[in-house]
């Protein structure tokens, strides 16, 4: 299939299937299923992309499809088991009341953006997916090191935040355990190296240049736009001085020792 037919079926399949769980948040009161959508859509896109690829070695294609769903099925699954758990994510109460009358409204464009950027950060698996090379050259199983490496880093996160959450002495607190001592995000740390696996897998690949983008613009919008500002001010508001304390000692994103005599 034409890259460009490619791209287009995809932005038309996470359009609708956007607009479908917009209606089922609109019912269920909890707009948090975007972020179960975007990890899976972005897996999904990626089989369908290395499936229909006119070109591109086979085993590199499937190789790369097996790495991103697995990918996605444990962060689409976290998410979703949380939300399972806990009430609405803040972030999302937050945007709905400042939005007020008009949040659902607000909330359709919302999940539309949603369904471009995943179909923008599954672009590195289509670039890398066609790459005519051999498959398992040396930078194929650079990529596999550098995928087990974000996987097994954002694992222990989230499961070490987890256990603080699901401990009942906590609430109040901020978690310090393990990762979180020496970053405030190591979960969003790992996400990115996750990224920089398809860089890997498209060496020599035509126009595999521009898969550099992938941990570019994943690397901004963690520290600027939906990472790192929302979940920051929403724990300031829940936790108070603790967290400001912890901002002032610990690295925001890349893990590094805390520092305890100027902020981080």
């Amino acid at each position: 299939m034409n890259v460009w037919l490619q791209i287009a079926v995809g932005f038309v399949a996470m359009g609708v299937v956007m607009s479908l769980l917009w209606l089922y948040q609109a019912r269920r009161g909890d707009a948090g299923v975007v972020d179960v959508a975007w990890g899976m859509g972005v897996g999904l896109l990626t089989v369908f992309f290395a499936a229909s690829a006119s070109q591109g070695d086979v085993t590199r294609r499937l190789l790369i499809a097996t790495l991103a769903m697995v990918w996605s099925l444990r962060l689409s699954g976290y998410i979703f088991r949380r939300l399972q758990r806990l009430p609405e994510d803040g972030r999302y109460q937050t945007l709905k009341e400042s939005w007020g009358s008009r949040a659902q409204v607000r909330l359709f464009g919302f999940y539309q953006i949603q369904a471009f950027w995943s179909v923008l950060f599954a672009l590195p698996m289509l670039i890398a997916s066609r790459n005519p090379e051999p498959a398992m050259q040396w930078y194929d199983y650079v990529g596999i090191g550098i995928w087990a490496i974000a996987l097994i880093g954002e694992s222990i996160a989230d499961l070490q935040l987890s256990r603080f959450r699901n401990d009942p002495t906590t609430p109040g607190k901020v978690c310090r355990d393990g990762l979180w001592r020496y970053s405030r995000h190591p979960n969003y740390f790992f996400e990115w190296i996750h990224w920089w696996a398809y860089v890997a897998f498209a060496v020599g690949a035509p126009w595999g240049w521009l898969t550099l983008f992938g941990p570019a613009f994943m690397l901004f919008f963690l520290l600027k736009v939906t990472g790192v500002p929302p979940t920051e001010a929403q724990a300031v508001k829940s936790r108070g001085d603790a967290y400001r304390e912890y901002q002032r000692t610990t690295s925001v994103f890349f893990p590094w020792p805390p520092n305890e005599g100027t902020p981080a």
